[in-house]
C-alpha cells in the first residue's frame, strides 16, 4: 500500500491525527530502561503499544538513537510497528538533505534498511536533494517547509517573487515535485496563519505538524488553519508531552503516556470538521 493510502486508512480507523513521535531521550527514560542493553527499544515498545488505537502515525527520530549507538534498537522499532502494527503509518524522522548518490544512499537507509512508510528531508539544496526519495514511488517524501523552530524565520520568511520562502517551496512541491503524489510538508503548529496558507497553497497534500505539546503549539488554531474540508490532511505530532507524561500514583509509564495521547487525540477531535 503507498504511503498516502495508508495514512488516509489510519485516518479513519482510529479516527485520529494524532502522530506520536518517538525520541527516547536517555537521561528521561525510567531507571530501570536506562540501565538495560534493550532499554530504548523497551522503553519504545510499550509506548507503541500504548498508544497504537489512537494515533495515525509513529515517527522515531533518528538522532535520539545514532547519538546512543542504538541503530540496532530503531531498527528493532521499526519492525515491531511494522509486524504488530501493518496498518499504521511509520516515519523516519531524518531531515536528511544531501545530493547525487550521497541522497541515494540516505533513500536506502530510510526505505530499505529501516523500511520507512515515509521519510522527513530538507530541499534547500534543491530537486537533486529530493529526487532520489521521489524514485520509491510508494513511499512518502515529507518536505520541510514552514519549521516549528523560531530560527526558521532566518530564512524562510525570505522574499522569493512575490511570497516568502517558505511558500514558494510549499508550492513548488505541489506543482512540480508530487508526480507520484507521496509527498508531505512539514509545517510548524506554533506558526497557524502560515499552517493557512501553506493549506491554501497545497490543497489536500498531507501535512506533518509538529509542535503541539511541549513546544506549545494551540491545538484549535492548528486543527482551524490545517485541516482539510473532510476534517483531515494533517499528521500532528506530539512527542516528549506524551512520552513523558508524569505517572499518576497507579500508573506506569505507558499508562501516562496513553492518558496524555488520549486527551491529546480527543482536544484534536473537538475542532475537527464533522
Amino acid at each position: 500500500m503507498k504511503f498516502v493510502e495508508k495514512l488516509n486508512a489510519a485516518w479513519q480507523r482510529n479516527d485520529s491525527l494524532l502522530c506520536v513521535g518517538l525520541d527516547p531521550d536517555m537521561d528521561k527514560l525510567p531507571e530501570d530502561l536506562q540501565m538495560a542493553p534493550d532499554g530504548i527499544f523497551n522503553f519504545c515498545r510499550a509506548i507503541i503499544d500504548a498508544t497504537a488505537d489512537l494515533v495515525c502515525a509513529f515517527k522515531p527520530q533518528i538522532a535520539y538513537f545514532a547519538s546512543q549507538g542504538a541503530e540496532d534498537q530503531l531498527e528493532a522499532v521499526c519492525a515491531y510497528v511494522r509486524e504488530t502494527y501493518p496498518h499504521i503509518p511509520l516515519i523516519l524522522d531524518a531531515k536528511r538533505g544531501d545530493i547525487g548518490a550521497t541522497a541515494a544512499q540516505y533513500a536506502k537507509e530510510a526505505y530499505e534498511r529501516y523500511k520507512a512508510d515515509a521519510v522527513t528531508v530538507n530541499p534547500y539544496m534543491g530537486f537533486d536533494s529530493v529526487q532520489p526519495y521521489l524514485e520509491w514511488k510508494d513511499r512518502g517524501v515529507i518536505i520541510l517547509c514552514r519549521t516549528s523552530n523560531a530560527g526558521g524565520s532566518d530564512l524562510q520568511f525570505l522574499q522569493v517573487g512575490d511570497m516568502p520562502l517558505y511558500q514558494y517551496v510549499a508550492q513548488l512541491v505541489a506543482q512540480k515535485w508530487n508526480a507520484n503524489g507521496q509527498c508531505a510538508l512539514v509545517v510548524g503548529a506554533t506558526f497557524p496563519q502560515e499552517l493557512a496558507a501553506v493549506r491554501a497553497l497545497v490543497g489536500e497534500m498531507p501535512l506533518l505538524v509538529p509542535g503541539v505539546g511541549a513546544q506549545g503549539g494551540d491545538i484549535q488554531a492548528t486543527v482551524q488553519a490545517g485541516q482539510t474540508a473532510n476534517g483531515l490532511g494533517m499528521m500532528i505530532n506530539s512527542s516528549r508531552a506524551i512520552l513523558y507524561a508524569k505517572p499518576h500514583d497507579d500508573e506506569d509509564f505507558a499508562a501516562a503516556a496513553r492518558r496524555a495521547a488520549l486527551h491529546t487525540r480527543d482536544e484534536i477531535n473537538k475542532f475537527r470538521q464533522a
